[in-house]
């Protein structure tokens, strides 16, 4: 009996997936450098070396360096809304206090960390590409709030925010902003306007 169509694999299924994965090899590659050595000082050969790619190869994926480090934020935003997962899943019912402490500390770890990437992406040089990053981080996490968090909160308290998502995503930007510009400012205070600007119900003191 002769093999029917679905029988036969897909050739150009199998040379997509092929091609995926070495976009995402680039990337990571890329990811990593930018961490070990920082955005400026990584080139497209420390690049195409690590992966063991030409630049012609490279070039078939990236235009050019700016469109790969624009897709190794999307990997820096995906492991920050990962965090976000964590953190939502490790809530206490009912327990906001905990809630406000904890994704303070998750935006301080996530968003200020030390590494060499993180430096450059702060730095003047590559203010439009913060500018970039910030939005996009608020934008990914004020979506996974509303469509998570703000549920469950919703089944406890009632929710007296209009715009939700235009009020997460202001509020992100500004804790970011001020975190950055205020490094030292203490993580109660930080709750403190996270809760007032949502208009939380919280404990009496």
């Amino acid at each position: 009996m002769g093999k029917t169509r679905a029988d036969i694999p897909d050739a150009s299924c199998a040379a997509s997936a092929a091609s995926s994965e070495r976009r995402a090899q680039i990337i990571a590659c890329a990811y990593e450098l930018y961490q070990e050595k920082g955005l400026s000082r990584t080139t497209i050969k420390d690049v195409t070396e690590r992966v063991g790619v030409t630049r012609t190869l490279f070039y078939h994926y990236f235009p050019d360096k700016d469109a790969l480090t624009s897709a190794v934020l999307d990997a820096y935003i995906d492991e920050f809304v990962e965090s976000l997962q964590h953190w939502n899943a490790g809530r206490r019912e009912g327990d906001i206090e905990h809630a406000l402490s904890s994704v303070v500390k998750l935006l301080r770890l996530g968003l200020f960390e030390n590494d060499p990437f993180h430096i450059a992406l702060a730095s003047r040089e590559n203010a439009a590409l913060y500018l970039e990053f910030v939005n996009r981080v608020a934008d990914h996490a004020a979506t996974y709030i509303i469509e998570t968090t703000v549920q469950d909160y919703a089944e406890l308290h009632e929710v007296r925010i209009d715009h939700l998502y235009e009020t997460f995503y202001v509020l992100i930007l500004g804790v970011i902003g001020y975190l950055r510009k205020h490094p030292s400012a203490d993580d109660a205070v930080i709750a403190d306007v996270i809760a007032q600007t949502l208009h939380m119900d919280r404990p009496e003191a």
